[in-house]
């Protein structure tokens, strides 16, 4: 047998990768996070399959969970929102199954953050604008940031930010940004990307987090800072410029 952990997508349930989708259809077990990974997904199920909502399971339950499955022979299809790779706690679970044995693999999935972007209509690498992206939370209700990796530190780049986990906290967040960003940078936070119920704010540091109370956004949301949320004044891409086709 093995685990599957699966990127599950933002939120929007065709945004699984076919991948990911046969390898539900094939898993006779599926451990899903309720709160997060959307419910027309268990569809692919198959027919008897045992779901399991690990949203208020331990890491213990979820690793019984994957160890009974193991000893019957059967393949786990593990989803997890968004992608394994950014802020998912996939690494604990692997280092258990490692430790017991288990044999596992990942899909990659659409990052919640990529969905923002697309949702804003924006490229978050724009020539002569920003060509560096940070993803980044910060430590509330959290696991402590590692030493050098606060938002006053990883802001002194100016790089375009993305934080997750980190829209409860809105107004630290603008306070910590401003001394490097400005008050005028833009900012947007995109909840909820690539669903029906998906909401948009727009602004600057100096009145997103007014936007973010008034609209009751405190889960599920991404905030995104830096210029090129409006650049429009850059100039083409070399990628496909006549200088490079015609070398």
């Amino acid at each position: 047998m093995t685990v599957h952990f699966i990127g599950a997508g933002p939120g929007a349930a065709d945004l699984i990768t076919v991948r990911g989708q046969k390898l539900i259809a094939a898993s006779p077990v599926c451990l899903y996070a309720g709160a997060l990974v959307p419910e027309d997904l268990l569809a692919y199920c198959p027919e008897g399959a045992r779901l399991v909502d690990t949203a208020n399971l331990t890491l213990d339950e979820i690793l019984a969970e994957m160890l009974a499955a193991h000893a019957e022979g059967k393949d786990v299809a593990r989803l997890h929102s968004g992608d394994p790779s950014v802020f998912s706690a996939v690494a604990e679970q692997m280092r258990r199954l490692d430790a017991a044995g288990v044999p596992y693999d990942v899909t990659p999935g659409v990052p919640a953050f990529a969905a923002a972007a697309a949702s804003l209509h924006r490229e978050l690498t724009v020539p002569g604008v920003g060509q560096t992206v940070i993803l980044t939370r910060t430590s509330a209700r959290a696991t402590p940031m590692p030493p050098g990796e606060d938002l006053a530190t990883l802001g002194a780049s100016r790089a375009t930010m993305v934080l997750h986990l980190a829209v409860q906290r809105i107004e630290q967040v603008v306070e910590e940004l401003i001394p490097n960003y400005g008050a005028d940078c833009p900012v947007a936070v995109v909840a909820r990307a690539s669903r029906e119920d998906e909401v948009i704010l727009r602004g600057t540091l100096a009145d997103i987090a007014e936007q973010v109370r008034a609209a009751g956004i405190v889960r599920t949301a991404v905030i995104v800072v830096g210029q090129v949320l409006t650049a429009s004044a850059f100039p083409d891409s070399h990628l496909y410029s006549a200088d490079r086709c015609r070398a």
